[in-house]
């Protein structure tokens, strides 16, 4: 039932999808929905808690063993992108249905995707300060830039006609290392400290949403 709701949410959007058509879609009745769920928002609830969820503790469990910061890099975009190749609907309601929660179901799930963020935004720290010590610039901006690249992908990666989700996966690395590295080392790309703070106002997630 929640793989039939979010692909009524993706297609619809959250404010458009009525329980009446996801019940339709799950081809059951009004009331036998709401036998289990009892809002449109336990539901939209329930498809991102669990989708970050996942992905944090499939991050974790992979990267145990592995030290190397770069790598570790590609163990988590290889993650986040095979996740949502199984179910670009979720990815798309993930990436936009954030701010459609309220109250402690909007607190619980940010707080699982900023869980998320941190560990990310963990190895990217890593990679940066092995590959460019003393490097200013901002690494949320870094996080931020990489989760864009990521969380864009239902939009235009078909992964019936294109390449396999590990092909790329690795290209997001490579690309992504190219620009932070390289422009870390040039000192023209550099933005200085005191224009680089209202970037941090944006919430960290892999998320997007309110700040903080």
């Amino acid at each position: 039932m929640l793989e039939v709701a979010t692909q009524v949410i993706a297609r619809s959007g959250y404010e458009g999808a009525s329980m009446r058509a996801i019940a339709t879609a799950c081809r059951m009745s009004l009331a036998g929905l709401y036998h289990y769920f009892d809002s449109k928002e336990k539901i939209l609830f329930l498809i991102q808690f669990r989708a970050f969820s996942s992905l944090l503790q499939n991050l974790k469990e992979k990267l145990h063993g592995v030290e190397d910061p770069v790598e570790q890099l590609r163990v988590m975009v290889r993650s986040h992108v095979g996740h949502f190749v199984e179910n670009m609907a979720a990815l798309k309601v993930c990436s936009h249905e954030l701010d459609s929660l309220s109250g402690e179901a909007y607190e619980d799930t940010r707080r699982i995707r900023r869980q998320y963020y941190r560990l990310t935004r963990g190895i990217i720290d890593r990679v940066l300060d092995d590959g460019v010590p003393g490097d200013p610039s901002d690494r949320h901006v870094a996080a931020m830039s990489l989760f864009g690249t990521l969380n864009w992908l239902y939009r235009w990666y078909d992964p019936k006609r294109g390449p396999s989700s590990n092909a790329v996966a690795n290209q997001i690395v490579d690309q992504f290392l190219c620009g932070v590295l390289n422009g870390a080392r040039s000192v023209g790309n550099r933005v200085p400290r005191r224009d680089r703070r209202p970037a941090r106002k944006a919430l960290e997630t892999s998320a997007g949403g309110r700040g903080d």
